[in-house]
């Protein structure tokens, strides 16, 4: 079954969700309405119950914990920083956008925000006496379970903020990133539409082309909107000629409209898709698979010649690739707008955003390129013709690309027999991986 599409308003909810400051926002929030629990409960306090435990304490609790969170939050917010700007150019710049959505960072700097703003607000309101001695009992009890909240958060933190901004750590986050949109694609190739025809006119002659009016890259494209214009009128069709990841320019079509009037279909087509300056993970699996392949030919540069993380990325872009070889199912209830019709990924493009910048910077260098001739011949023994395609032309150009810069003819003939293997596959027996 394939994954639901989203509206345009729900993923720009989701976005707004990921933001850093939200959470934050939230938490901070809870922390003012928790300060005025007190308030609340104070009148289901008996009176005999003694405050004197919270009266002669409390004030020196919300003293420490607004002292110590507005420390803890400036260093996690600097370290934080930190981290990104070594992701950025240890990794990819690509990637920060993934660490700024992290939620364990989100929790923390909320929790550490929030638990400052519960603190000030309690000390300001007993400044004003509006607590009495039952609501500063109250107010004790709330303390110590924001401490323990804190301290559970910090630990975490502590484990978390020791890798982040890691290497490996950055790569395993944008495969993961990689993989979910790769997984879905897979699973809804066509976005819940109709395949666009794959002949060499796909588009109808009478169709009409509509643009857009600014330049930027496609985001998300909103399926139902889409459907629902095509919808007022029977009989029509919408061909999209730009999905998600596409530069979308003024001199290119977002889609093309078969019985819609283009002055009636133009405003709320380009409303369906979300343009902006940058390039999302979500709908563009594309997208992450030459994120990955950046980070391998950014380690390959001659300032930090680490092949082994190049060589790591191999084996994460075997992996993604996989996923286009689960079980899709029959496909035919997976068409929830038949008046749309949208072109699918093609597996040629996925094996060029990966391997192509790894062979041309690997080239120089054998270990990548065992390795890549290795992964290859993987991939060419999948039961999928297209694989097979892919693998021995990557491999073909791999191999060019490494006899052009090796200069030890052991390492070329070694590459030489590799290559050879995936040329033979399907007929090879699995190699040694």
């Amino acid at each position: 079954m394939s994954r639901p599409t989203i509206s345009r308003l729900q993923w720009r909810l989701l976005q707004l969700v990921r933001t850093l400051w939200f959470r934050a926002t939230l938490f901070s929030l809870l922390a003012i309405a928790t300060a005025f629990i007190a308030v609340v409960l104070r009148p289901f306090i008996p009176d005999d119950i003694s405050a004197e435990v919270g009266a002669n304490s409390v004030d020196n609790i919300l003293g420490v914990i607004a002292s110590s969170m507005l420390a803890v939050t400036i260093f996690s917010l600097s370290t934080m920083v930190s981290a990104f700007i070594a992701a950025s150019s240890n990794v990819s710049p690509r990637a920060i956008r993934l660490l700024t959505e992290d939620g364990t960072v989100h929790n923390a700097l909320g929790t550490f925000i929030g638990a400052f703003l519960f603190s000030l607000v309690g000390m300001i309101a007993l400044s004003t006496g509006i607590y009495g001695e039952e609501g500063r009992l109250v107010l004790f009890v709330v303390s110590l379970a924001v401490i323990a909240f804190v301290v559970g958060t910090l630990l975490h933190w502590i484990d978390h903020v020791s890798k982040l901004g890691q290497v490996a750590t950055t790569s395993d986050r944008i495969e993961q990133a990689t993989a979910k949109a790769m997984r879905a694609r897979h699973h809804n190739p066509y976005l819940g539409g109709q395949p666009q025809r794959a002949d060499g006119n796909p588009v109808p002659a009478d169709a009409c082309a509509i643009y857009p009016d600014r330049v930027g890259y496609v985001q998300h494209l909103d399926m139902e909107a889409l459907s629902e214009l095509a919808g007022e009128h029977p009989g029509s069709s919408i061909f999209v000629a730009s999905p998600p990841g596409t530069l979308a320019e003024p001199t290119r079509p977002l889609a093309w409209v078969r019985g819609i009037p283009a002055d009636e279909a133009r405003e709320d087509l380009c409303d369906a898709f979300t343009i902006d300056e940058l390039r999302s993970y979500d709908q563009d699996p594309r997208f992450g698979a030459a994120v990955l392949a950046e980070i391998a030919s950014h380690a390959l540069s001659p300032g930090i010649n680490d092949a082994g993380t190049a060589i790591d990325i191999i084996g994460r872009a075997v992996r993604v690739l996989w996923i286009w070889q689960e079980p899709q199912g029959s496909g035919t209830e997976d068409v929830r707008f038949p008046q749309v019709h949208v072109p699918e990924i093609k597996v040629d493009d996925l094996f060029d955003d990966l391997f192509r910048p790894i062979a041309r910077d690997g080239a120089p260098i054998v270990e990548v390129g065992i390795r890549l001739q290795k992964a290859l011949c993987a991939l060419a023994r999948v039961d999928d013709p297209r694989f097979v395609r892919n693998a021995r032309h990557q491999s073909q150009q791999a191999l060019q690309r490494a006899l052009a810069a090796l200069t030890n003819e052991h390492d070329k003939q070694l590459l030489r027999v590799l290559a050879a293997q995936v040329g033979e596959i399907p007929s090879c027996q699995p190699a040694d991986q």
